[in-house]
């Protein structure tokens, strides 16, 4: 029998139209941060049992955080018959996104009830991105990232995605819904 090559499976699983199983990359711990509308958040009580996107942004951006939240905003728009879902928006910036500043954001973004915008102690956040999320920092700061997180129901992280990458976003909408089915 001929081995087959690790590129040759990728590609015909990719032609067979046949979506491949989203990985396990990583689990989020509990956390308890402070929400965009001044309540406490713990992540036990909002986010288990229920798929959600997270990403980092701070709201005085000039470069990347305008389009992620754009996308954000469609990830939202596109999902509007799943309930249960939840968006996560993370500040990196927690000494100017006050959970008042970040509640006249969530207005301009016309977040819905769903999309939850987190600020907090700024070790906690940075512990989170690097360590929870696994999205690292240049030199040791606390600074965003341009990728979404897709997270399962048990808190597991299933997929990245690259938001400067045309088709992400498609993808992660498709993504979410996959999880929405599983059990």
């Amino acid at each position: 029998m001929k081995r087959w090559s690790l590129a040759a499976v990728v590609l015909l699983a990719a032609c067979s139209g046949k979506p491949t199983a989203l990985e396990i990359l990583g689990s989020v711990p509990a956390f308890t941060l402070q929400a965009h509308t001044g309540a406490v958040f713990a992540s036990d009580a909002e986010l288990r049992g229920r798929v959600w996107v997270a990403d980092f942004i701070f709201t005085n951006c000039t470069g990347p955080c305008p389009r992620m939240t754009s996308q954000m905003r469609q990830v939202q728009s596109a999902t509007k018959d799943l309930p249960e879902l939840r968006l996560v928006t993370f500040t990196v910036d927690p000494a100017r996104d006050t959970a008042e500043a970040l509640a006249a954001y969530a207005r301009r973004q016309q977040a819905d009830e769903r999309w939850y915008f987190l600020t907090g102690p700024q070790e906690t956040l940075h512990h989170l991105k690097r360590y929870a999320f696994l999205l690292g920092s240049i030199d040791g700061q606390l600074n965003h990232s341009t990728r979404f997180v897709l997270v399962d129901r048990r808190s597991r992280i299933r997929a990245y995605y690259d938001t400067s990458e045309p088709a992400s976003i498609q993808r992660l909408i498709a993504d979410i819904r996959r999880l929405e089915k599983e059990s």
